[in-house]
């Protein structure tokens, strides 16, 4: 069985647990609640045990990645000039992105038509009404009784990112001794989190069966319409706002940058990882897109590691329709804490496939929606993953160009005579 489960992607699992949860939920129903109660608890069991294992790694994994992250920075050139702009970059992209999924979630409300009625206390989370109070609470009086509330996630991250940075700042006998320390936890974690995502078609069967035994198959009919929301954002993202960076702010043609970049954007699509591409990110910005060793050995690491548009956009509109879905008006205070959610959870979500189902338990969790309706999206998130991690890529190859520019280290004959090859000439 561990051998099929190897030879066959985790997506087909994802998807065939899919249909035969549907299919056992249908069966359920039409037996009757006194005949499916046994079946439908011992469902409930495996489908809590799968959430409880997520929200249990979202903690330390987050905390560890974030710290390890902004650490890293004074082993890459500190934080100076080019840190700053780096920064700035990343920071813009993943606004604009996360703006954009928003913007159209709002607009086209896929969930919206199937409200499936939460049990009283599905909402256990209370979220404050008030922006000024989501502001107040992002810096916690005590971190670590933050780690243990569900909306308190924002304030985890801040700190985690504070904590990263000023490990900068200290000596580098204290650095040393953390820093190799919060590696290993985040290199744990991220084993732990391969084996629950390994899991989760387990979950997912569980979770969908119970589902459809209890609301047919009303919420399902909205994937469609979802996958559609997530992918134009990716689109306006990947075809309108990255070009229009590179050609605003370093003056290049953006699709001559694209067709430099392509390889490397197919390896992110094809392997849905970030981290994998990196080596071949780098290659292509240098000898493809002209952009100088010193830029890209800095900007592009960074990225793959805190730089996901792709991913807070699709975190964004996810959040919004499983709200929509469940049948809950999001106030703009809540929908300010799914934007800063998205921004600053991206900067924590690993590099590998899936993370962002991950992350998005913190999400659901600052706003008070029930983690079961997770099961809707699993099964149909590859397809989408891969395409929000070649928008992560091309974000990072643009901000690399970007900050190449500015700095007076990009080569624009490079990418001339790619381009020029490229076409036969």
């Amino acid at each position: 069985m561990a051998l099929l489960m190897k030879k066959v992607p985790l997506f087909v699992w994802m998807l065939l647990a899919l249909v035969l949860g549907a299919a056992a939920g249908t069966g359920l129903k039409e037996m009757g609640e006194d005949v499916s109660r046994p079946a439908l608890s011992a469902l409930d069991v495996i489908g809590a045990l799968f959430l409880r294992a997520l929200k249990m790694v979202v903690v330390p994994l987050v905390a560890s990645s974030l710290v390890a992250g902004m650490a890293r920075l004074g082993q890459r050139g500190g934080l100076g000039r080019v840190s700053l702009k780096t920064f700035g970059y990343y920071l813009s992209t993943t606004t604009f992105a996360v703006l954009t999924g928003l913007i159209l979630v709002n607009l086209i409300q896929p969930g919206h038509g199937a409200p499936l009625k939460l049990a009283e206390d599905a909402t256990k989370v209370a979220v404050p009404e008030r922006l000024s109070d989501q502001l107040i609470n992002i810096i916690p009086e005590n971190i670590l009784a933050a780690m243990g509330r569900g909306d308190m996630m924002l304030a985890v991250i801040f700190f985690s990112l504070i904590f990263g940075l000023t490990l900068n700042f200290v000596s580098e006998t204290a650095r040393d001794k953390l820093l190799p320390v919060v590696e290993a936890v985040f290199e744990v974690m991220m084993k732990i989190t391969g084996v629950i995502i390994w899991l989760a078609p387990i979950g997912i069967f569980a979770l969908v069966a119970k589902l459809v035994a209890g609301l047919g198959f009303e919420a399902l009919r909205h994937l469609i319409p979802y996958a559609l929301t997530v992918a134009a954002g990716l689109a306006i993202h990947f075809f309108v706002t990255l070009p229009s960076l590179a050609f605003l702010l370093a003056r290049v043609n953006p699709f001559r940058l694209m067709r430099a970049m392509s390889e490397a954007l197919l390896t992110a699509f094809s392997t849905a990882s970030s981290a994998a591409t990196l080596p071949l990110t780098m290659q292509r910005a240098e000898k493809s897109a002209g952009v100088s060793n010193r830029i890209a050995s800095f900007v592009l690491p960074m990225g793959a590691t805190v730089n996901m548009d792709g991913t807070a956009l699709y975190e964004g509109v996810a959040v919004m329709f499983i709200a929509q879905v469940a049948g809950v008006e999001m106030t703009v205070a809540q929908q300010f804490t799914i934007f800063v959610g998205a921004v600053l959870v991206s900067i924590g979500a690993a590099a590998i496939p899936h993370a962002g189902l991950v992350m998005m338990t913190i999400i659901l969790g600052m706003v008070g929606l029930p983690l079961e309706y997770t099961a809707l999206i699993w099964p149909i998130d590859r397809i989408l993953d891969m395409c929000r991690t070649m928008t992560n890529v091309w974000s990072d190859a643009v901000g690399s160009v970007v900050v190449a520019s500015s700095e007076g280290e990009f080569d624009r004959t490079k990418l001339a005579v790619e381009f020029q090859v490229a076409e036969g000439r």
